[in-house]
């Protein structure tokens, strides 16, 4: 009841009513990040959301968007700003996500929505971290953030997705403002950002270079083209619904197994 029914009832209450209280810091803080960013102070991204449905994740900019020569973008070390490093320390950056959880496309609590291109990367065990829609802050994020190996953050995600309760999202919320106030955790040690999933497994010999370069290739597409994205999400949903089927068996089956021998147990 509370997953289905109370915790979406609850992020849009408590979305609306954040978005109004700091709807006068917005007005404010908006135009100070346009200046310092030197344009847009928006960070407009694709990101995969609950059954890997693709939304439009919004935040402040942290990062200028300077290029080489080519038209590429440079590192995030080169285009990290000093002003961007201290929203993303104190986490401002990701206010403006409020209205991602308004509109439904996200929740207070819930794995943290990933990149397309991590996604795609995604094996049975981990894509179930998208059966839910994906959170501000989540238990990978009090847990050590990103200062921890992806499969531990995966690991978390899962036991949150396959446990949703009330009293567990309230410390999560708590554990936040604790991590937020101590700037703890925001990048990955020796690394401005966070390391991508994809760029991780092909750094630990996981997967080769082709590999990558494929699936890469793919998560652009996606990204690109509204048929190849329509047919890869239903593809997911899909995928997750089997996944959850042969879960709830698997359950069922222990538990008649646990009652057996209970049964056994009791009648020596």
């Amino acid at each position: 009841m509370y997953k289905s029914f109370f915790k979406p009832l609850f992020d849009f209450i408590l979305s609306f009513l954040g978005i109004i209280i700091l709807s006068p810091f917005f007005l404010i803080f908006t135009p100070i990040v346009a200046i310092a960013m030197k344009g847009n102070p928006f960070f407009v991204q694709k990101r995969p959301g609950k059954n890997g449905k693709i939304f439009k994740l919004i935040k402040y900019r942290t990062m200028t968007n300077a290029k080489d020569k080519d038209g590429n973008l440079l590192p995030d070390e080169k285009r990290m700003t000093g002003f961007g490093k201290k929203l993303r320390s104190l986490s401002i950056d990701e206010l403006p996500e409020l209205f991602n959880i308004f509109l439904g496309q996200m929740s207070i609590v819930g794995p943290r929505p990933q990149l397309v291109k991590d996604m795609v990367f995604f094996d049975d065990s981990v894509i179930l971290r998208q059966s839910v829609r994906p959170g501000l802050t989540g238990s990978a994020q009090v847990n050590g953030r990103n200062n921890i190996l992806w499969e531990e953050r995966f690991a978390f995600d899962i036991e949150y997705v396959n446990s949703v309760k009330f009293l567990t999202d309230i410390k999560i919320i708590f554990k936040t403002v604790g991590k937020v106030l101590k700037s703890e955790d925001v990048s990955t040690e020796g690394m401005e950002t966070s390391e991508d999933y994809g760029d991780y497994l092909l750094r630990k010999g996981d997967i080769t270079e082709n590999e990558y370069n494929e699936k890469v290739g793919f998560s652009k597409e996606i990204i690109l083209n509204k048929k190849t994205r329509s047919e890869y999400c239903k593809s997911v949903a899909l995928k997750i619904k089997n996944l959850k089927a042969v879960q709830k068996v698997k359950i069922k089956q222990n538990k008649k197994i646990e009652d057996t021998k209970m049964s056994e147990n009791n009648n020596e």
